[in-house]
């Protein structure tokens, strides 16, 4: 439902900076006009009684791959947007759809079908890019990539790509690879962000990368380097690398299967709030009941069993994907990881927003920026999701009052 103007009070508004209770938000179009401790007199517009809930800006997922039984890679327009309708129920109003390695061919279809669902994308988490995910990896760090698909970067390849779009905001690589600093240092020119990803990099080809645009790692302790021993001597690796360097921002997927709770403190002691975005990394069972799924397209992806609220490999000796919604990111950072609410939040909303270069528009319950709003409870269950002003979830609709229809 799209009004002029929305009013939400009596919610604990989270901002960049406190929690005010018994706040007061206003949104005009598609901003917010004001954020206040206090009444804001609002004429005609459409009041939401928050009853007590949270007030949070809209959560920002800038690496997830389907849900709700699609996939970005299924090679149809109708697969973004049902991913980004599922998603959307769970508080993500913004996301990055990402790809998985793949042939030239299914990356310049995945940039094709971005490009023509975006004008269509009406009823769920905005796109704001495309991430590309591979396929420049290290084969010893593939997970569950297609390994028939893993190679070095190919300048013939990823120029083709990039030159017939503006659409790839983030590309993900090993750096350690033949060619990927060149790699870093084109995608860098471009204003697009070069990750660390799938890796067994260690300290001093990070700190090449980093040196080459690398200033973010991509599902932290997934698919990565640790500690290892090369001609009996030990070298700090890919993990290591990003806690020791200041400079690069990292993502985790806090679904409490792939990192366990002592890891997700120790991210959130190390990098802090400011440089950890939480991420769900999701495949298309995100939303969906346990049971056997796909990995990647439908057509040729890969089998996986969903099982322990995480994708498997069939013979469960690996796991094959994330199954996480944002909300359950947000409640697992607070109950596993002892994380303050507004450091929970913030690492999903302002962090992210900030890697992305998008902080400012979205991120944070401010004047002037996008209308991107999620009223919760305390247990972070969606009551009301609003993306660019519009109310595109609400559980308890009777908790609107239309003043205009007085």
């Amino acid at each position: 439902m799209k009004f002029r103007k929305i009013k939400i009070s009596n919610g604990r508004v989270i901002t960049p900076y406190r929690i005010i209770p018994g706040g007061t938000v206003l949104v005009e179009g598609d901003r917010i006009l004001a954020v206040s401790e206090y009444d804001i007199p609002s004429g005609d517009a459409l009041e939401i009684d928050a009853g007590g809930r949270y007030v949070a800006p809209g959560f920002i997922d800038i690496h997830v791959h389907g849900g709700g039984g699609s996939d970005f890679m299924d090679g149809t327009v109708d697969a973004f947007l049902e991913v980004a309708q599922k998603h959307l129920q769970y508080g993500t109003t913004a996301m990055t759809p990402t790809t998985l390695s793949s042939d030239t061919a299914s990356l310049m279809k995945a940039v094709e079908l971005y490009e023509a669902a975006l004008p269509r994308n009406k009823r769920g988490a905005a796109f704001v890019g495309l991430h590309l995910e591979g396929p420049y990896f290290a084969m010893n760090q593939r997970g569950a990539q297609d390994p028939r698909y893993i190679r070095p970067p190919q300048p013939e390849e990823y120029k083709a790509v990039l030159e017939r779009t503006s659409s790839v905001v983030r590309w993900s690589a090993a750096p350690e690879l033949p060619g990927a600093l060149e790699f870093g240092r084109y995608l860098r020119d471009r204003g697009i962000l070069p990750a660390v990803a799938h890796t067994d990099a260690i300290y001093e080809e990070m700190l090449e990368a980093l040196e080459c645009g690398y200033t973010h790692a991509t599902h932290l302790y997934s698919a990565m380097s640790g500690v290892t021993r090369r001609n009996a001597f030990r070298y700090a690796g890919a993990i290591e690398s990003a806690f020791l360097m200041d400079e690069m921002t990292v993502e985790i997927i806090a679904d409490g299967v792939h990192l366990p709770p002592a890891l997700l403190k120790l991210v959130y002691k190390i990098k802090g709030a400011d440089k950890t975005a939480l991420i769900t990394d999701a495949m298309r069972a995100a939303g969906m009941p346990p049971g056997e799924s796909i990995l990647g397209a439908l057509d040729n992806g890969l089998k996986v069993i969903v099982e322990d609220n995480v994708a498997k490999l069939p013979d469960r000796s690996s796991f094959a994907g994330s199954v996480a919604t944002a909300d359950q990111l947000v409640r697992n950072m607070i109950r596993l990881a002892d994380v303050p609410l507004i450091d929970a939040v913030k690492m999903i909303t302002s962090t992210p927003a900030a890697i992305m270069g998008i902080g400012d528009r979205k991120g944070a319950l401010t004047a002037g920026k996008d209308a991107d709003i999620v009223i919760f409870d305390e247990d972070i269950q969606m009551d009301t999701v609003i993306v660019g002003g519009e109310i595109l979830y609400q559980q308890q609709p009777q908790h609107q009052l239309h003043e205009a229809d007085r």
